[in-house]
């Protein structure tokens, strides 16, 4: 037994010598995270007073957030990293109808950091923001005069209004706006990802989100038929798919009463798709591009395909170039802009106007257009034909380069009665834009369609890098 107790006395002795040797002999504690607040039903009932905090993100500590005080720059050895130098990123969460903190809060604060050097402050307002929604927006003033004290203690430490920009979610963005309004607009930038609409729509411009709250204000507009605001709230609006309904998101006739109730969860996918969209384009896959048109109809028509007129040919994008890459002056006001999204991330769709040219009609018709590329991804969409039309236009969304699509496929689907089924297709023409005087559309002609049989035309194409530095290519191909 006395040689069995000293056997194990000295395996675990060999143990904790390897233990400290790959330790360097002693292990140093791990910095505490702090993390926002969940709030119970019963802690709501009870009424207590308005919690705020600020939880801090920088580059010295992506993954772990310290809570953050004004008052910490005021010590003599202050531990904060917070850097008054550097620009300061203001994120602000919206309702929360469970009471539970937003799980998108690390993954956004990560994006920002490895783009820019920044402050990344987290406005944790969870109580005050939970369970009944008119009352979250009757009290959603006070939540932004408290960060408007925050952000005056910033400033006699050296930061300046223009070094800060605030990006609100949802109900977050009309709460930036009105800590824009108490500093008279002159914070640098507010970003809204998709602004909340009910009871804001037909608020003065006062008590919602708009131009005059900061020098540069955006919005990214996805769900602006239940959840989001339909109206334009910046200088620069983007609605993607119009603003409503994205790809890949289940739809719901009961979703514009549960905003009130706490079974919601699968149905907001539209409104959270544009914190999504702003995500994937801070990590720079693709350019997300929009295209000032007076209504989506018009875009999808292939009416918009530039932004020369509008913004001297420089489109704006989702992402943090300064005013969104707009150099004209002054700056537009609540201009729309309108891009595709695929429904997967990074949610890039390259922009394809098909342009179709069919002989005269003796019967309503519908034609299918099919986009096919080298990897198998493909895009359809449906044309109806009238008598008193010869050329139709469209604007695809698909996921590859132009120069990357192998194929067209076309179909008379006009199988209904009083349909006309076999036509004569004059030309059909794709292109990608906006345009570039390089880049010729891609065309084939005299195409002969009977009813209900599909055609298909491959094309020989070639995609070639511009250069190393820049994403676009240029394409050598062949149509055979």
């Amino acid at each position: 037994m006395a040689w069995e107790h000293n056997t194990a006395t000295a395996f675990l002795g060999f143990l904790l010598v390897c233990v400290f040797s790959v330790n360097g002999g002693t292990e140093a504690p791990k910095p505490e995270c702090d993390d926002l607040h969940n709030t119970t039903w019963l802690e709501y009932r009870q009424g207590a007073k308005l919690q705020v905090q600020y939880l801090l993100l920088t580059r010295h500590n992506t993954n772990c957030a310290n809570l953050f005080t004004p008052d910490s720059l005021n010590e003599t050895h202050s531990t904060t990293d917070f850097n008054t130098s550097l620009p300061t990123k203001v994120l602000i969460h919206g309702f929360r109808a469970l009471g539970s903190k937003p799980s998108w809060v690390s993954a956004l604060a990560q994006a920002l950091l490895r783009v820019e050097d920044a402050n990344v402050l987290v406005v944790d307002w969870i109580y005050s923001a939970s369970f009944a929604y008119n009352r979250v927006v009757e009290n959603y003033k006070e939540i932004a005069i408290e960060i408007s004290v925050m952000i005056n203690h910033l400033r006699n430490h050296g930061s300046t209004l223009e070094s800060f920009h605030f990006i609100g979610v949802s109900l977050g963005a009309h709460v930036a706006g009105f800590v824009g309004t108490l500093f008279e607009g002159k914070l640098g930038r507010i970003t809204g990802l998709d602004p909340a609409g009910p009871l804001f729509k037909g608020k003065d411009v006062y008590d919602r989100l708009d131009p005059s709250d900061a020098l540069f204000v955006e919005a990214i507009h996805t769900d602006s038929d239940y959840f989001g605001i339909s109206i334009p709230v910046g200088h620069v609006d983007f609605f993607l798919n119009g603003g409503m309904d994205q790809t890949g998101c289940a739809r719901s006739r009961f979703a514009s009463i549960l905003i009130y109730f706490p079974v919601y969860g699968y149905v907001i996918c539209d409104h959270m798709r544009a914190l999504h969209v702003y995500i994937s384009a801070l990590n720079g896959t693709c350019t997300l591009m929009g295209f000032p048109c007076s209504n989506y109809d018009n875009f999808l028509a292939g009416n918009c395909c530039d932004c020369q007129t509008t913004f001297d040919g420089t489109c704006p994008q989702i992402g943090l170039l300064k005013n969104s890459g707009l150099t004209v002056h002054p700056l537009p006001n609540q201009q729309k802009v309108y891009l595709l999204t695929t429904s997967t991330p990074p949610f890039c769709a390259h922009h394809i106007l098909v342009e179709v040219q069919v002989s005269p009609l003796g019967k309503s018709a519908e034609l299918e257009v099919s986009l096919r590329t080298i990897g198998g991804l493909e895009t359809t969409n449906s044309f109806k034909l009238h008598t008193k039309e010869n050329v139709y236009r469209r604007v695809f969304g698909h996921p590859e380069v132009l120069c990357r699509v192998d194929s067209i496929r076309l179909k008379s689907t006009g199988v209904r009665v009083f349909r006309q089924g076999d036509m004569h297709v004059v030309s059909v023409c794709i292109s990608e834009f906006p345009f570039k005087k390089d880049r010729k559309p891609l065309c084939v002609t005299n195409i002969n369609l009977n009813r209900g049989v599909s055609w298909t035309h491959e094309f020989v194409q070639l995609c070639v890098r511009v250069s190393e530095t820049d994403t676009s290519h240029s394409c050598v191909r062949n149509t055979q």
